[in-house]
């Protein structure tokens, strides 16, 4: 009985999450790892400037002969009211590590299966992102004087960039091409559609929409940018199986209606006449008895 218990709670060998959830230490290892590969490929990035204006001259260029809207159009939307421009660079600066540790912690705890799996695609999508960056060095629109856009976040404020990009020590500012914000925020929500069975969860579709009006209209990004992270994440999911889904609630069948009371009419008295004396005399007779005073 104890086991039984124990097995419908999830505490004992009866729960799988349990027993398929990594260690945390080699958890935190491996991201940690990720963090130095970055710092790694910033060192790597200086001493190509140059290289990243000009290839930003060019996706400027392709943007327009594809005809794809203007960065513009999107900035003078938030650029209408102060707040809402502030809104957008805090959105920029403060969700993208938070939200995405928040949603790998909640799937290790709870999802330890998808939490594998998004991990795994996170990964590699950051590996080939990082090896893009030092391979094809971007800069952002907003340091394209052709773009004629606003650095919103040097002007208002939170910014998370140094004032000089050759020398900041934090961040490569000329890594625009994949957009991790974009890609990583992607996969949050593809993550959580697929963990979850919650009726409203396509809801979650709305943060890398968000994030694509942000960290355009901030001028951190080109919409080619957004785009390249969508194709190495799609590449990625393709490479990194899915876990099995989810097996629904099962539904309750209704109770078989009850089985009426019985029909069943009963037999009506018996309508048959009194026997006569001649047939009372034949039934003694056919049971061997003697009528009284006949010999035997």
């Amino acid at each position: 009985m104890a086991t039984r218990i124990r097995g419908i709670r999830g505490l004992g060998p009866a729960s799988r999450a349990e027993s398929g959830r990594p260690p945390l230490l080699r958890e935190l290892l491996l991201v940690t790892g990720l963090f130095l590969v970055y710092k790694f490929g910033r060192l790597l990035a200086n001493g190509h400037e140059t290289r990243a204006f000009d290839n930003a001259d060019r996706v400027w260029d392709a943007e327009r002969a594809l005809h794809l809207p203007g960065e513009g159009a999107v900035q003078q939307l938030l650029l209408h009211g102060e707040p809402l421009i502030r809104v957008a660079n805090t959105y920029y600066a403060a969700v993208h590590f938070p939200a995405t540790i928040a949603f790998l912690a909640w799937l290790y705890w709870r999802r330890p299966a998808h939490y594998l799996w998004s991990r795994r695609v996170l990964a590699l999508v950051t590996g080939a992102a990082l090896a893009l960056h030092i391979l094809v060095p971007l800069a952002p629109p907003r340091m394209l004087a052709a773009a004629g856009l606003v650095d919103t976040a040097r002007v208002y404020g939170p910014s998370v960039y140094g004032a000089v990009p050759e020398t900041d020590s934090m961040a490569n500012q000329f890594a625009a091409m994949p957009s991790l914000h974009f890609g990583w925020a992607l996969m949050v929500a593809i993550g959580l559609i697929a963990a979850t069975r919650s009726p409203l969860r396509r809801w979650w579709l709305l943060h890398p929409a968000l994030t694509l009006l942000v960290i355009v209209g901030t001028a951190n990004h080109y919409w080619l940018d957004a785009l390249a992270a969508t194709v190495l994440l799609g590449l990625a999911l393709l490479v990194v199986p899915a876990p099995a889904s989810r097996p629904a609630p099962p539904m309750s069948l209704p109770a078989p209606p009850a089985a009426p009371p019985s029909q069943t009419t009963p037999a009506p008295p018996s309508q048959t006449a009194p026997a006569g004396p001649r047939a009372v005399r034949r039934a003694r007779a056919d049971a061997g008895a003697v009528p009284a005073g006949v010999t035997r």
